[in-house]
């Protein structure tokens, strides 16, 4: 079995333990979204960016209230996550034109969560040969855009592609 190794995710993993240190928590209730890479904020739910990419426009889709379970969260709540991954699928293929997309949730530490404690759902798009060598064995990701690009990238195109 051959490892992969993402060392620069510990420090992102170990800042994120409880509620009181939760950086979703902290970005729900923030009040500089560009600092906080919040996008877009709706009733229930808000859209962020993800500060340690796979790749370019790797988005979430957080609840506001802190829960790590999906049965604890209220239908409503369900089904607004669900709507704004959708529209995150759609504003992503404008942006990005991937040929595919990885979207789904790490529940609990042992599936992959590197904050298990706030459940949240991964919008990431995907392209033929986007894990090569630089990731695989240099350890280093390469990204074509810095943060603040994609930001504006994804946020304008959000704004633009109206309602779900």
């Amino acid at each position: 079995m051959d490892h992969i190794w993402t060392p620069w995710r510990m420090k992102y993993i170990q800042e994120n333990h409880d509620k009181e240190n939760c950086i979703f928590c902290s970005a729900a209730t923030g009040e500089d979204d560009f600092e906080n890479l919040v996008f877009f904020r709706g009733e229930h739910v808000f859209m962020i960016l993800n500060r340690y990419p796979y790749t370019s426009g790797h988005v979430m889709c957080v609840p506001y209230v802190h829960e790590s379970t999906l049965q604890g969260l209220s239908r409503e709540i369900r089904v607004e996550m669900m709507d704004f991954t959708s529209k995150a699928v759609t504003v992503l293929q404008k942006v990005y034109t991937p040929e595919g997309f990885n979207v789904g949730l790490n529940l609990g530490k042992v599936a992959g969560a590197g904050v298990a404690d706030h459940v949240h759902m991964h919008i990431v798009p995907r392209w033929m040969g986007d894990t090569n060598f630089m990731s695989a064995v240099g350890e280093t990701r390469v990204l074509p855009e810095s943060l603040d690009e994609t930001y504006r990238r994804v946020k304008d195109t959000w704004e633009a592609v109206g309602k779900v």
